[in-house]
Protein backbone atom coordinates (compact mmCIF):
# COMPACT_ATOMS: atom_id res chain seq x y z
CA UNK A 1 0.00 0.00 0.00
CA UNK A 2 1.40 3.40 -1.02
CA UNK A 3 0.42 6.82 0.29
CA UNK A 4 0.78 10.27 -1.24
CA UNK A 5 0.12 13.72 0.20
CA UNK A 6 -1.71 15.74 -2.44
CA UNK A 7 -1.83 19.51 -2.14
CA UNK A 8 -4.98 21.41 -3.08
CA UNK A 9 -5.67 25.14 -3.19
CA UNK A 10 -4.18 26.87 -0.16
CA UNK A 11 -6.05 29.44 1.92
CA UNK A 12 -5.21 32.25 4.34
CA UNK A 13 -7.27 32.56 7.53
CA UNK A 14 -7.12 34.89 10.51
CA UNK A 15 -4.40 33.77 12.90
CA UNK A 16 -6.44 34.73 15.94
CA UNK A 17 -9.31 32.52 14.81
CA UNK A 18 -6.97 29.62 14.09
CA UNK A 19 -5.30 29.80 17.51
CA UNK A 20 -8.31 30.60 19.69
CA UNK A 21 -7.38 32.37 22.90
CA UNK A 22 -3.62 32.04 22.37
CA UNK A 23 -2.14 35.55 21.98
CA UNK A 24 -0.41 36.61 18.79
CA UNK A 25 2.85 37.02 20.70
CA UNK A 26 2.75 33.23 21.14
CA UNK A 27 1.41 31.93 17.84
CA UNK A 28 3.57 34.18 15.66
CA UNK A 29 6.53 32.12 16.91
CA UNK A 30 5.07 29.15 15.05
CA UNK A 31 3.80 30.71 11.83
CA UNK A 32 4.17 34.02 10.03
CA UNK A 33 1.14 36.14 9.16
CA UNK A 34 0.48 38.65 6.39
CA UNK A 35 -0.50 42.31 6.75
CA UNK A 36 -4.10 41.24 7.36
CA UNK A 37 -3.11 38.97 10.27
CA UNK A 38 -3.84 35.89 8.17
CA UNK A 39 -1.74 32.72 8.23
CA UNK A 40 -1.15 30.30 5.32
CA UNK A 41 -2.96 26.99 5.51
CA UNK A 42 -2.59 23.96 3.30
CA UNK A 43 -5.67 22.05 2.20
CA UNK A 44 -3.98 18.70 1.87
CA UNK A 45 -5.47 15.34 0.91
CA UNK A 46 -4.15 11.84 1.42
CA UNK A 47 -4.16 9.45 -1.53
CA UNK A 48 -3.98 5.76 -0.66
CA UNK A 49 -3.33 3.21 -3.40
CA UNK A 50 -3.74 -0.50 -2.78
CA UNK A 51 -3.60 -3.31 -5.29
CA UNK A 52 -7.16 -2.72 -6.45
CA UNK A 53 -8.45 0.40 -4.67
CA UNK A 54 -7.76 4.11 -4.98
CA UNK A 55 -8.87 5.99 -1.87
CA UNK A 56 -8.83 9.77 -1.45
CA UNK A 57 -9.12 11.19 2.03
CA UNK A 58 -10.45 14.76 1.87
CA UNK A 59 -10.90 16.98 -1.20
CA UNK A 60 -9.61 20.32 0.09
CA UNK A 61 -11.23 23.67 -0.54
CA UNK A 62 -11.18 23.67 -4.34
CA UNK A 63 -12.17 26.92 -6.02
CA UNK A 64 -15.97 26.91 -5.93
CA UNK A 65 -16.43 30.32 -4.29
CA UNK A 66 -17.22 33.50 -6.19
CA UNK A 67 -14.07 35.63 -6.57
CA UNK A 68 -15.00 38.19 -3.89
CA UNK A 69 -15.59 35.47 -1.29
CA UNK A 70 -12.53 33.52 -2.41
CA UNK A 71 -10.45 36.65 -1.88
CA UNK A 72 -11.83 37.04 1.64
CA UNK A 73 -10.62 33.54 2.51
CA UNK A 74 -7.34 34.07 0.69
CA UNK A 75 -7.79 31.09 -1.62
CA UNK A 76 -4.79 30.71 -3.91
CA UNK A 77 -5.11 29.74 -7.56
CA UNK A 78 -8.05 29.99 -9.92
CA UNK A 79 -8.31 26.32 -10.86
CA UNK A 80 -8.89 23.05 -9.03
CA UNK A 81 -5.32 22.38 -7.89
CA UNK A 82 -6.14 19.07 -6.21
CA UNK A 83 -7.36 17.60 -9.50
CA UNK A 84 -4.28 18.96 -11.27
CA UNK A 85 -1.93 17.46 -8.69
CA UNK A 86 -3.73 14.12 -8.83
CA UNK A 87 -3.22 14.15 -12.59
CA UNK A 88 0.51 14.61 -12.02
CA UNK A 89 0.39 11.28 -10.16
CA UNK A 90 -1.43 9.70 -13.08
CA UNK A 91 -4.79 9.72 -11.29
CA UNK A 92 -7.87 11.00 -13.11
CA UNK A 93 -10.88 11.85 -10.97
CA UNK A 94 -12.71 8.94 -12.58
CA UNK A 95 -10.07 6.58 -11.16
CA UNK A 96 -10.92 7.29 -7.52
CA UNK A 97 -12.96 4.51 -5.90
CA UNK A 98 -13.63 6.11 -2.50
CA UNK A 99 -13.67 9.68 -1.24
CA UNK A 100 -13.53 9.69 2.57
CA UNK A 101 -14.41 13.01 4.21
CA UNK A 102 -13.58 13.79 7.82
CA UNK A 103 -16.38 16.37 7.81
CA UNK A 104 -18.26 18.66 5.46
CA UNK A 105 -16.79 22.10 6.17
CA UNK A 106 -16.02 23.85 2.91
CA UNK A 107 -12.23 23.65 3.28
CA UNK A 108 -12.46 19.85 3.41
CA UNK A 109 -15.35 19.13 1.04
CA UNK A 110 -15.14 22.08 -1.36
CA UNK A 111 -13.07 20.04 -3.77
CA UNK A 112 -16.19 18.06 -4.62
CA UNK A 113 -17.72 21.17 -6.16
CA UNK A 114 -16.99 22.46 -9.69
CA UNK A 115 -14.78 25.51 -10.10
CA UNK A 116 -16.78 28.75 -9.94
CA UNK A 117 -19.13 29.58 -11.59
CA UNK A 118 -19.98 25.90 -12.02
CA UNK A 119 -21.83 25.83 -8.70
CA UNK A 120 -24.23 28.45 -10.10
CA UNK A 121 -25.63 25.84 -12.49
CA UNK A 122 -28.46 23.86 -10.86
CA UNK A 123 -27.45 20.62 -12.58
CA UNK A 124 -23.84 20.59 -11.31
CA UNK A 125 -22.52 17.21 -10.21
CA UNK A 126 -19.85 16.41 -7.60
CA UNK A 127 -16.36 15.54 -8.73
CA UNK A 128 -15.12 11.93 -8.59
CA UNK A 129 -18.08 10.46 -10.49
CA UNK A 130 -17.21 6.80 -9.87
CA UNK A 131 -16.35 7.12 -6.20
CA UNK A 132 -18.38 6.20 -3.18
CA UNK A 133 -18.55 9.11 -0.74
CA UNK A 134 -17.87 8.00 2.83
CA UNK A 135 -19.03 10.44 5.52
CA UNK A 136 -20.00 10.40 9.18
CA UNK A 137 -23.77 10.21 9.58
CA UNK A 138 -23.66 12.61 12.54
CA UNK A 139 -21.71 15.16 10.50
CA UNK A 140 -24.03 14.73 7.51
CA UNK A 141 -27.00 15.47 9.75
CA UNK A 142 -25.19 18.49 11.19
CA UNK A 143 -24.66 19.84 7.68
CA UNK A 144 -28.36 19.35 6.98
CA UNK A 145 -29.33 21.31 10.10
CA UNK A 146 -26.35 23.48 11.08
CA UNK A 147 -26.16 25.73 14.12
CA UNK A 148 -26.06 29.48 13.37
CA UNK A 149 -22.46 29.46 14.62
CA UNK A 150 -21.25 27.10 11.88
CA UNK A 151 -23.86 27.48 9.13
CA UNK A 152 -21.41 29.42 6.95
CA UNK A 153 -18.96 26.50 7.10
CA UNK A 154 -21.19 24.28 4.96
CA UNK A 155 -21.80 24.29 1.21
CA UNK A 156 -25.44 24.86 0.32
CA UNK A 157 -26.81 22.01 -1.76
CA UNK A 158 -23.85 19.65 -1.39
CA UNK A 159 -25.67 17.15 0.83
CA UNK A 160 -28.49 16.89 -1.67
CA UNK A 161 -26.07 16.24 -4.52
CA UNK A 162 -24.32 13.52 -2.53
CA UNK A 163 -27.62 11.82 -1.72
CA UNK A 164 -28.74 12.01 -5.33
CA UNK A 165 -25.52 10.33 -6.46
CA UNK A 166 -26.70 7.03 -4.90
CA UNK A 167 -23.07 6.47 -3.91
CA UNK A 168 -23.21 7.89 -0.40
CA UNK A 169 -22.09 5.76 2.56
CA UNK A 170 -22.97 7.17 5.98
CA UNK A 171 -20.94 5.84 8.90
CA UNK A 172 -22.53 5.61 12.34
CA UNK A 173 -20.59 6.91 15.35
CA UNK A 174 -20.45 3.41 16.84
CA UNK A 175 -19.23 1.93 13.54
CA UNK A 176 -15.47 1.43 13.32
CA UNK A 177 -15.34 0.18 9.74
CA UNK A 178 -17.32 -0.41 6.58
CA UNK A 179 -17.34 -3.63 4.58
CA UNK A 180 -15.86 -1.98 1.47
CA UNK A 181 -12.68 -0.93 3.30
CA UNK A 182 -12.46 -3.67 5.91
CA UNK A 183 -8.90 -4.28 7.18
CA UNK A 184 -7.64 -1.22 5.27
CA UNK A 185 -9.32 1.72 6.99
CA UNK A 186 -11.03 1.98 10.35
CA UNK A 187 -12.77 5.00 11.86
CA UNK A 188 -12.91 6.81 15.15
CA UNK A 189 -14.85 9.96 15.98
CA UNK A 190 -14.44 13.21 17.88
CA UNK A 191 -16.90 16.01 18.54
CA UNK A 192 -14.94 18.96 19.91
CA UNK A 193 -14.35 20.66 16.56
CA UNK A 194 -17.66 19.65 15.02
CA UNK A 195 -20.15 16.85 15.79
CA UNK A 196 -19.18 13.57 14.17
CA UNK A 197 -15.69 14.48 12.97
CA UNK A 198 -14.50 11.20 11.43
CA UNK A 199 -10.85 10.21 11.64
CA UNK A 200 -9.56 7.52 9.31
CA UNK A 201 -6.90 5.13 10.54
CA UNK A 202 -4.99 3.58 7.63
CA UNK A 203 -3.68 0.12 8.51
CA UNK A 204 -0.60 -0.94 6.59
CA UNK A 205 1.74 -3.88 7.04
CA UNK A 206 4.55 -1.69 8.40
CA UNK A 207 2.87 1.58 9.38
CA UNK A 208 -0.37 3.05 10.71
CA UNK A 209 -1.47 6.52 9.63
CA UNK A 210 -3.92 8.58 11.69
CA UNK A 211 -5.80 11.25 9.73
CA UNK A 212 -5.93 14.09 12.25
CA UNK A 213 -8.23 16.44 10.27
CA UNK A 214 -9.31 19.49 12.30
CA UNK A 215 -8.75 17.89 15.68
CA UNK A 216 -5.05 18.66 15.10
CA UNK A 217 -4.82 20.82 11.95
CA UNK A 218 -1.02 20.99 12.05
CA UNK A 219 2.00 20.69 14.30
CA UNK A 220 1.38 23.86 16.38
CA UNK A 221 -1.91 22.40 17.59
CA UNK A 222 -0.21 19.32 19.05
CA UNK A 223 0.31 21.41 22.20
CA UNK A 224 -2.77 20.44 24.21
CA UNK A 225 -4.06 23.92 25.24
CA UNK A 226 -3.89 25.24 21.67
CA UNK A 227 -7.26 24.96 19.94
CA UNK A 228 -9.03 26.85 17.19
CA UNK A 229 -11.63 29.54 17.69
CA UNK A 230 -13.68 27.53 15.20
CA UNK A 231 -13.99 24.56 17.59
CA UNK A 232 -17.51 24.05 18.90
CA UNK A 233 -16.36 22.69 22.26
CA UNK A 234 -12.73 23.67 22.97
CA UNK A 235 -12.34 21.79 26.26
CA UNK A 236 -13.67 18.64 24.64
CA UNK A 237 -11.21 19.13 21.79
CA UNK A 238 -8.36 19.18 24.32
CA UNK A 239 -9.59 16.00 26.00
CA UNK A 240 -9.95 14.25 22.65
CA UNK A 241 -6.51 15.40 21.51
CA UNK A 242 -4.95 13.95 24.65
CA UNK A 243 -6.46 10.52 23.98
CA UNK A 244 -5.34 10.49 20.34
CA UNK A 245 -1.84 11.79 21.07
CA UNK A 246 -1.31 9.24 23.83
CA UNK A 247 -2.17 6.49 21.36
CA UNK A 248 -0.05 7.99 18.60
CA UNK A 249 3.00 8.23 20.85
CA UNK A 250 2.54 4.75 22.32
CA UNK A 251 1.87 3.03 18.99
CA UNK A 252 4.29 5.08 16.85
CA UNK A 253 1.54 6.19 14.49
CA UNK A 254 2.23 8.61 11.69
CA UNK A 255 -0.06 11.64 12.08
CA UNK A 256 -1.29 13.21 8.85
CA UNK A 257 -2.07 16.95 8.83
CA UNK A 258 -4.43 18.68 6.41
CA UNK A 259 -3.65 22.32 7.21
CA UNK A 260 0.00 22.55 8.24
CA UNK A 261 1.61 24.83 5.66
CA UNK A 262 4.91 22.92 5.68
CA UNK A 263 4.54 19.52 7.36
CA UNK A 264 2.39 16.74 5.89
CA UNK A 265 2.99 14.15 8.60
CA UNK A 266 4.98 13.39 11.72
CA UNK A 267 5.29 11.03 14.60
CA UNK A 268 4.45 12.07 18.16
CA UNK A 269 6.57 11.84 21.28
CA UNK A 270 6.46 13.15 24.83
CA UNK A 271 9.34 15.40 25.80
CA UNK A 272 11.09 15.57 29.17
CA UNK A 273 8.32 17.85 30.48
CA UNK A 274 5.63 15.38 29.50
CA UNK A 275 4.39 17.55 26.63
CA UNK A 276 3.53 16.13 23.25
CA UNK A 277 5.61 17.26 20.30
CA UNK A 278 6.16 16.37 16.66
CA UNK A 279 9.14 14.30 15.62
CA UNK A 280 10.32 12.74 12.34
CA UNK A 281 8.47 15.43 10.40
CA UNK A 282 7.82 14.82 6.70
CA UNK A 283 7.16 17.63 4.23
CA UNK A 284 5.33 15.28 1.89
CA UNK A 285 4.47 11.65 1.29
CA UNK A 286 5.38 10.44 -2.17
CA UNK A 287 4.79 6.74 -2.57
CA UNK A 288 5.28 6.22 1.17
CA UNK A 289 4.92 2.48 1.72
CA UNK A 290 2.96 1.29 4.71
Amino acid sequence: MKCYSIEGNRQWLDGGAMFGNAPKTLWQKWVECDEHNRIPLACRSLLVKTGNKTILLETGIGYFMAPKLADRFGIEGKDHLLLENLMQKGIHEEDVDYVVLSHLHFDHAGGLVPVWPGIEKPDWQPHFPNAKYVISKTQFERANSPHPRDRASYIVGLNTKLQESKRLILVENNQSEIADLKDLVSFTFTDGHTPGLMHSIIHGVKETIFFAADLIPGTPWIHLPIVMGYDRFPEQTINEKRIVLEQAAAKNWLMFYTHDSKIAASRIKKNEKGRFEATEMLHKLNGFEI
